[in-house]
């Protein structure tokens, strides 16, 4: 496992540097790492740390939330209302619509399997998305009309919504019922999540604010409530949805409103604790690429990508209608949720080992879509955003002058 690690942080590095000087996204380059150390073209990672590598990418998820939490002004979300409320599940429900109209003619897939793959599809990715938001806010781009703020929120719920989603259709798909009840689970799961994250970061506030510590072991304390979160999802399913990703998120902007000074300091040091934990993240998730399978979907399932994409982009657009973003702010946050890859990397195999029949083609479609769109989202942002943010903002002040 050690030589693993050492492989996936050197290689992962040195490929992510090239990438970025060739103006590509880094993450891209720690993508490739994982395909050429993975299972199916090298075969260097040993099979102790691909056993763990569902767990690793969790812990890597877990500090990019518990990072963007810090970051995240409720007040600023407040301001947005509405429009941020709808990108929580608008897009994906236009993404899943696409998937169901198009893949049964280009796949030769049933309606219901349709809908399953289109749920692995529709989830946007909070892992390539919050640190490009971060990015923007801690350099006040975007902010004024609370962009990157809107995005990150939209993202961290959407995956919620669609999850609970994709278990619903698999238990049709195997045979099973899913009632009325399995769509209520959504806002419950939404609701429980963010009342433990707030009641948790009112608890730390005070807890912190009496008793003095190090900012290393708040970090220790703030992560291992956090991975408590996500473990407790996971005993109360069945019992009481609860979102344990979004406790994360709640705990942390809880922290940021009601100690401001602490929770800025903790974000720097969950920055510092980002730098490896992306390498890991995108590195395992790469690993889980099958260039067979990739190569064995052709054209057709690029084409489907591409396709329900289109579907995701209109409903962005729909979200956003009579906001007082521009033209140029609507294309960006439009580009900024096409991104695919924790939840594809993380759901996508889970058909195949139920024995679905489906199982393999959604496999491959959610690999292409990670490779396709999570280098795609995060290029885009890179390229886009001092033309699409800025220049709307330096547009606005023209208009103003004039």
């Amino acid at each position: 496992m050690l030589t693993s690690l050492a492989y996936i942080f050197l290689l992962g590095l040195s490929l992510g540097y090239i990438f970025s000087k060739l103006k590509l996204p880094a993450l891209l380059g720690m993508l490739f790492t994982g395909i050429i150390l993975g299972p199916y073209v090298l075969n260097l990672l040993s099979p102790s740390i691909l056993s763990i590598s569902a767990d690793l990418r969790q812990l890597a998820l877990v500090i990019i939330l518990t990072r963007a939490g810090l970051a995240l002004d409720l007040d600023d979300l407040k301001k947005v209302g509405r429009p941020a409320f709808l990108m929580c599940f608008v897009p994906a429900c236009f993404e899943i619509t696409g998937m169901i109209l198009l893949a049964p003619t280009l796949l030769g897939i049933s309606v219901l399997e349709a809908a399953l793959l289109g749920t692995v599809i529709a989830a946007v990715s909070p892992a390539v998305i919050v640190p490009k938001m971060l990015f923007l806010m801690e350099n006040k781009i975007g902010t004024k009309k609370s962009i990157p703020q809107l995005i990150m929120a939209g993202a961290s719920v959407d995956d919620v919504f669609v999850i609970v989603l994709f278990t619903a259709f698999t238990g049709l798909l195997s045979g099973g019922e899913v009632s009325a009840t399995s769509f209520i689970e959504i806002p419950v799961a939404i609701s429980t999540g963010l009342a433990t994250g707030v009641l948790f970061g009112l608890l730390l506030s005070v807890y912190f604010k009496r008793f003095h510590l190090r900012d290393s072991i708040k970090v220790l304390i703030l992560l291992s409530i956090s991975f408590l979160f996500v473990a407790l999802e996971k005993q109360l399913k069945g019992i009481v949805p609860l979102s344990g990703l979004l406790a994360v998120m709640g705990m942390s902007a809880t922290l940021l409103k009601t100690y401001r000074i602490l929770a800025q300091r903790l974000s720097a040091k969950f920055n510092k604790l980002w730098v490896g934990a992306e390498i890991l993240l995108f590195v395992l998730v790469g690993a889980t690429v099958d260039i067979k399978y990739a190569v064995a979907a052709g054209f057709a399932a690029v084409l489907l990508i591409f396709g329900v994409l289109i579907f995701r982009l209109a409903g962005v657009y729909v979200s956003l209608l009579k906001t007082s973003l521009t033209t140029k702010e609507r294309i960006f946050c439009m580009i900024a949720y096409m991104p695919k890859a924790t939840v594809q990397a993380a759901i996508g195999s889970i058909p195949l080992a139920l024995g679905l029949s489906c199982g393999k083609i959604v496999l491959t479609v959610a690999v292409l879509a990670i490779l396709i769109t999570a280098p795609l989202g995060a290029f885009g942002v890179d390229v886009s955003y001092k033309k699409l943010l800025l220049g709307a903002e330096s547009d606005e002040r023209d208009k103003t002058n004039v």
